[in-house]
């Protein structure tokens, strides 16, 4: 999927001759744009639907009750039980933080013994069940490990915060998961090493 931005014009010199008010208004236009100022702009507003997230990152195990503080305000997930394992989330398209490229925004958690992952995010939590789907392609890395390949269907439990909207909706994952050490997927996850690179595209409605 290709996402493309519409480049600026080109801002032409300023001469003598502008007045000061359109100096003092390209100051206060260009505070308003800065970071601090986006992310606040984006407090409180729904992402678009759908909107897409890039998973991506080494996965890190969540030992036994050492999960986020109050499970995220989840009821159909523990994610202290001890078989999540955790890696960061990107914004892509179609949520405030989009803005913030190459910020990591929340934190993914997936347990494959119990098919349920989770989304940690800026004002809310997303909880999902995977219903279909796998890596018909694996590829070898040339250097011990391979690529999984393969698309996933998600159906959202619950959803929190900004993301209410969503429960009962689905999610599509293109997943590119390099399994640094080759063998069975999933063998020894994710202490063996597993390097995920997935985007998803979470929508209100249900997969069809």
């Amino acid at each position: 999927m290709l996402i493309t931005e519409t480049k600026p014009s080109i801002l032409q010199k300023p001469n003598n001759k502008t007045p000061r008010r359109a100096f003092i208004g390209g100051a206060m236009a260009a505070l308003l744009s800065s970071p601090q100022r986006a992310m606040a702009q984006g407090a409180n507003v729904p992402p678009d639907n759908p909107f897409i997230l890039l998973l991506t990152g080494l996965y890190q195990a969540v030992p036994v009750g050492q999960g986020p503080a109050h499970n995220l305000g989840l009821t159909t997930v523990n994610l202290s039980d001890g078989s999540y394992s955790r890696t960061l989330i990107y914004p892509v398209f179609g949520v405030p933080e989009s803005r913030e490229r190459g910020t990591a925004i929340g934190s993914f958690y997936v347990s494959p013994a119990n098919n349920l992952c989770a989304y940690q995010l800026p004002e809310g939590a997303i909880a999902m069940q995977f219903t279909s789907g796998g890596f018909p392609m694996v590829i070898p890395d040339g250097r011990g490990g391979q690529f999984d390949e393969g698309t996933f269907e998600l159906t959202i439990l619950e959803a929190t915060g900004v993301y209410s909207a969503f429960a009962g909706g689905h999610n599509h994952m293109v997943d590119r998961l390099h399994q640094l050490v080759a063998g069975p997927v999933f063998a020894d996850f994710p202490s063996s090493g597993y390097n995920e690179f997935c985007f998803c595209i979470i929508s209100q409605y249900p997969f069809p």
